[in-house]
């Protein structure tokens, strides 16, 4: 079946909106930035998937720039939820720097490496890409355990912040995170078309992260305007 890139387009439009609201709204500052940081990242995904897909036969480095773009997403993910985390966790915030910092190497890897990426098939709306093993193991293992320190820790501190509202934000993230993950992964075992194209059914199924996101912002800037809004003064007796 022919590639249709309109799902990726629309999908991308809608992240780049939704990243653009964020950012020129109340809310913490920190909480914004990153969240926002994510879902560019999406969308340059679905942008670049779609340039990949447009042409397969010449690709060039876009394989790569694909694979350097959702590199990101883990641990902008746990710097995410350490920032929502009240009282502040030490190790949330240093499992989110020592994946930073992992990503960086990975990141480096990737842009040298002109054999770590290349797109065999465009089918639908995903791609199938080829890659040299073992090695694309060690990039598989760093991927999965932030998206495993995503969900561990969002949901750890959904049920555990002191802080209500922010046991809210993390519960989106947490929801938005086994949203995409799950069905992502049941679809690439039990769909044979699918089958070897996980990173790209990943990204897709994001999506339903980008949505609880957007509702985490629109929490937060509830709150903040129910924080900034003027308590009446009582009528002298």
């Amino acid at each position: 079946m022919e590639y249709s890139p309109l799902l990726a387009l629309a999908t991308a439009l809608f992240e780049v909106v939704v990243a653009v609201w964020a950012l020129r709204g109340p809310g913490d500052r920190s909480i914004v930035r990153t969240a926002a940081a994510i879902l560019v990242l999406l969308a340059g995904y679905q942008v670049t998937e779609v340039a990949i897909c447009a042409n397969v036969d010449a690709q060039g480095v876009l394989p790569r720039l694909a694979f350097l773009d959702v590199t990101w997403l883990p641990p902008l993910g746990l710097v995410l939820v350490a920032q929502l985390h009240r009282p502040r966790s030490r190790l949330f915030h240093a499992a989110s720097r020592t994946l930073l910092a992992a990503a960086f190497g990975i990141a480096a890897w990737i842009a040298l490496d002109r054999s770590f990426a290349t797109a065999s098939v465009c089918s639908a709306v995903y791609a199938r890409y080829t890659h040299v093993m073992p090695r694309f193991a060690v990039y598989a293992g760093f991927y999965w355990i932030g998206l495993f320190g995503m969900v561990l820790f969002s949901g750890h501190g959904a049920r555990t912040s002191a802080d209500l509202h922010r046991r809210r934000l993390l519960t989106q993230v947490f929801l938005g995170t086994l949203g995409f993950v799950v069905p992502a992964v049941i679809t690439s075992w039990f769909i044979p078309t699918a089958r070897g194209a996980l990173p790209s059914v990943m990204c897709h199924f994001a999506l339903i992260l980008a949505v609880f996101l957007a509702r985490m912002i629109a929490l937060e800037r509830r709150q903040t305007g129910r924080a900034e809004s003027p308590t009446p003064a009582r009528e002298p007796a």
